[in-house]
Order: structure tokens, then C-alpha cells, then sequence
């Protein structure tokens, strides 16, 4: 059998469509049932559905009070604040283009996206540094005054036409523009039941901020297009605080990515939280040894998805279809997927290929913005080409082997990153660990390893020997006080690879 899975979506996108519109669509009748608790130690800002609805259909009706048209970009230059939520929805609602960007970015980061983008209009907050480009700047405190405007109509129409855009990491370094159609919440529906085991009585606590992507979506507005309640920690929480606050906030689902799952242990061995049923992690790969750390401190469940910036999270394990141990999980109904090997054909079922999905899927973007090369080059026919190496196993469960451009060579052998890290998880004093191809003399580069923990590296290094084939186990470890993470806290093991190389003189 070959390494194809595909399952026909149960109803098709409506031919009039507004992501917004979806998103609210419970609104009216929940009114004043929470729709948004900010919360932290000292107490909770809420946000009831119909406040929300109310705040981002004024800002829709302050956008287009300004002049901007349909299309029109909206450069998001804010905080972990609700407003970040209200003016992405709003934009959307009013037919604009809103671009969330993350608030670390620096005023020379910022300032080559906005050349890219020729955003129409800049919302902003406090402190936040702004691209040096013409566009008017509209300050968060205008923004607020917007949401008490008379309501503006959702702008319907075509859910192919582009509704918003976001940044993903490009392998080259450059950040690439990823374009989205509206149409893209409709395919998000396939996690409710294929990832989250999401309903309306829940209440999901993210672990991100409000400008990431994967809060966005499975933060906020997943749970508000089931009527659900979404819970996010406010600024200066940190993480031994998230076990007090998903215990006092009656959190049912948690969501984070695994580093904060391994801090939340790291301060609690022991969790007493007696309403959450399971836990969401995406983001990195989650080991298996930090599954049953979770489960056994606290009796509950975490389910992985894999997903991307370009076609969010299709392959997941979920409470009613759990992942085998050492899979990721399935293909989410709804979605077309394949594993294909170098001629482009789907290889069997087993076999190691490159993950694709299918052009035809309802959650994929419509381009890269400006470069319709690159775009075709992800392109295999009529397949889109994802970069990451997997298994798909005889049931159609996918099992993770890493991303092309993390794969390490070991005297020519290659080597997964994650089978390395995940071995060395296993050791009790290895903390967090992250593995990468290291160059040591001109010519020669090993496998290193990167970790936080207490243990010597002649304690790693023996036990590595004991777990792994030879051409697998690091030959460096360096020990660092914390690992590198970009914004999102995935690891960035270029930037630990390009320090220690420099550390060397390379």
C-alpha cells in the first residue's frame, strides 16, 4: 500500500464567506457568556462574546472610516494585549488584510517587511518599534475608541480571495510572507475533533502570545467559533505560575509547546488539576519521556500536531484517536496527504519521504507574497512540498523524522536531530537538549549536543554509548545555561550551531 490518505471533507466552504463572520457566528446568541479571560495571580480582565463582537466590528467600522479599502494591508505592530485580537478580526471583518508581526521584531527587521508589504496603515502599541515606512500609524489607545463605533457589516465574499498574512522563518534566513484566503478557518474545523476534542463548554488555556500564529488559531479563534471560552496568561506570568492558573481558571484544555510543559514540571513535580482533561502541544517534537512525565504528575494526556505556517496543524493525535507511541498522530479528516519519495511518486507505507499535501486542501495558503517562484519550487505537481521527512505506518498514522534542513550527516550517515535529542531526554540529568551538526575543523563537522542539565558530559557521553549506534551518539556536548529559542519558543539550533562555531573561530 503507498503512503497516500486521503479522506473527502464532509461540506464543502460557503461561496459567501467572511473568516470573521465565522469566527463570531455564536456571538449573538451567547452575549454575555466569557468569551476572553486575560488572566494572571493578581486577578482577570474578561471579555464577554458580545463585547468582543461588539469591539471588532467598530474597529472594522474605524478602518474603513479612515479610507482604507478591501485588500488593503493592515500592519499589526502590538502587544500581548486583546486588542491584537480585535484589530486581526477587525481588519478581516471590514475585508482588509491585517499582518501580525511579533513585538520583538527590531526597527530594522520591521522596517524590510513593511518595504515588502506597503501596509496601508500601521496599528501600534506602546514601546513597540515601527518600521521606518509612510503608512499612518494608528496607536493601540485609537484603536480602543474605535471599538465603541457603530457596528460595520461583515465584508462577504469569494473564500479564495486573500483575508491575511503571516511571517514564517525561511530557510535561506529571510522571513517569507505566507498569504492566506479566508477560506482558511473553515479547514481549521478538521482539529476539533481531529486534534482538540474541542466544545462549547471548554475552556482552552494558551501558553503563547496573542500575536503568535499558533495562538491565534488554536487560542482564540477555535474556541470562539465553537462558543468556548479561551483563557491567556497576561504579561509577566511566567512558568511555574501556569499550574496556579490553570487550577484557579477551571482550564479544560492546556496548549503550549513542549519547552513550557518541561518548565511547568521543572517547578511542580506533583500537579493537582482536577478539571483539565488533556493537553496540546505543537510547535517541536514532543518527546515520549515528556509525555509520561506530564501524565504522571498530573493523570493527564498530551496530544502532538504537526502542522505548518503555510497549512497550519493536519496531522495529529487527539483524545478519541491518540497517537501510537512514537507517531505524531493521523491526517485529519478532510485532508489529502502523501509521502513521497525523490521522483515524486508516493512511496509505500513504511518507507521514510517527504510529507506533502495536497493542492486541493481547503487550509493551504495561496502563495508566498511577491514570489510566485518560490512558491511553485514548494510545489510537486499537485502536491505541496512540506520539507519534512516522515513514515506513514500500514493504519496511516505519521511518524516524524525531521525537517530536511535539521537532518545531520555523520560520516555519511544521516541523522535525526530528534532521535538523538530524544534519547538523551531519557537521562535524568540532561535537562533540555537540543542536537546539531557542528563543524570542528574546516572540514569536518560531528554531531554535538547542547544541554542544560547537571549532569558531566562524561556522564552523557557513556550513556549516549549505551543508547545509540555509534555514528548517532554526539562526539561534542556543551553546556549552557539555556537553550536558544526564537520568539515562539521553538528551539533555533542555528543560532547554538553558529555561536559555538564562532565560540571555536569558524
Amino acid at each position: 500500500m503507498h503512503s497516500v490518505h486521503h479522506q473527502a471533507a464532509p461540506d464543502p466552504c460557503p461561496a459567501s464567506f467572511n473568516m470573521a463572520a465565522h469566527v463570531l457566528a455564536r456571538a449573538p446568541e451567547l452575549g454575555t457568556k466569557s468569551a476572553l479571560l486575560i488572566v494572571t495571580t493578581e486577578g482577570a480582565e474578561r471579555w464577554s462574546y458580545a463585547r468582543l463582537q461588539e469591539a471588532v466590528r467598530g474597529a472594522a467600522s474605524g478602518f474603513l472610516g479612515m479610507g482604507l479599502i478591501p485588500q488593503d494591508r493592515v500592519l499589526l505592530r502590538l502587544g500581548n494585549t486583546p486588542e491584537f485580537a480585535v484589530a486581526f478580526l477587525g481588519a478581516i471583518a471590514a475585508g482588509l488584510v491585517p499582518v501580525p508581526t511579533s513585538s520583538q521584531l527590531t526597527v530594522s527587521e520591521i522596517t524590510k517587511l513593511a518595504a515588502e508589504l506597503d501596509p496601508a496603515l500601521i496599528v501600534a502599541g506602546e514601546s513597540i518599534a515601527l518600521p521606518d515606512h509612510p503608512a499612518p500609524v494608528l496607536r493601540e489607545s485609537a484603536l480602543r475608541r474605535f471599538e465603541q463605533l457603530p457596528p460595520a457589516p461583515y465584508a462577504m465574499g469569494d473564500p479564495e480571495r486573500l483575508a491575511y498574512i503571516v511571517y514564517t522563518s525561511g530557510t535561506s534566513g529571510r522571513p517569507r510572507a505566507v498569504a492566506h484566503a479566508h477560506r482558511a478557518i473553515w479547514a481549521r474545523r478538521r482539529m476539533h475533533a481531529g486534534w482538540y476534542g474541542l466544545g462549547e463548554g471548554d475552556r482552552l488555556m494558551h501558553a503563547g502570545a496573542f500575536n503568535w500564529t499558533y495562538t491565534l488559531g488554536t487560542g482564540l479563534m477555535d474556541p470562539w467559533s465553537v462558543g468556548a471560552t479561551a483563557l491567556i496568561p497576561g504579561d509577566g506570568v511566567g512558568a511555574h505560575q501556569l499550574a496556579l492558573l490553570l487550577r484557579r481558571y477551571d482550564a479544560t484544555i492546556f496548549a503550549a509547546v513542549p519547552g513550557v510543559y518541561r518548565q511547568i514540571l521543572k517547578h511542580d513535580s506533583r500537579l493537582v488539576l482536577p478539571r483539565l482533561r488533556h493537553g496540546l502541544s505543537a510547535g517541536e517534537s514532543l518527546s515520549p519521556a515528556l509525555c509520561a512525565a506530564w501524565e504522571e504528575a498530573c493523570g493527564t494526556t498530551l496530544h502532538e500536531a504537526l502542522g505548518m505556517s503555510e497549512c497550519s496543524t493536519f496531522i495529529s493525535g487527539s483524545p478519541g484517536r491518540p497517537a501510537p507511541i512514537g507517531a505524531i498522530g493521523y491526517p485529519q479528516v478532510g485532508r489529502k496527504v502523501a509521502v513521497l519519495g525523490p521522483d515524486g511518486a508516493p512511496v509505500p507505507r513504511g518507507e521514510p519521504g517527504v510529507l506533502a499535501v495536497h493542492r486541493s486542501d481547503v487550509g493551504l495558503f495561496l502563495g508566498y507574497l511577491h514570489a510566485p517562484e518560490e512558491t511553485s519550487a514548494r510545489f510537486s505537481g499537485e502536491w505541496f512540498l512540506t520539507g519534512d521527512t516522515v513514515q506513514m505506518a500500514e493504519d496511516g498514522a505519521i511518524s516524524y523524522v525531521a525537517r530536511s534542513d535539521d537532518m545531520m550527516n555523520a560520516g555519511g550517515y544521516r541523522v535525526s536531530p530528534l532521535e538523538v535529542e530524544a534519547a538523551l531526554h531519557a537521562h535524568p540529568g540532561a535537562g533540555d537538549v537540543a542536537a546539531v551538526e557542528l563543524r570542528v575543523q574546516h572540514e569536518v563537522t560531528v554531531i554535538a549536543a547542547f544541554y542544560t542539565g547537571p549532569a558531566s558530559a562524561a556522564e552523557l557521553e557513556a550513556y549516549a554509548a549505551s543508547c545509540l549506534a555509534r555514528y548517532k551518539q554526539p562526539r561534542v556536548f556543551v553546556h549552557l545555561p539555556l537553550l536558544a529559542r526564537n520568539a515562539n519558543g521553538k528551539l533555533n539550533r542555528g543560532a547554538m550551531r553558529r555561536d559555538e562555531e564562532a565560540r571555536r573561530g569558524f
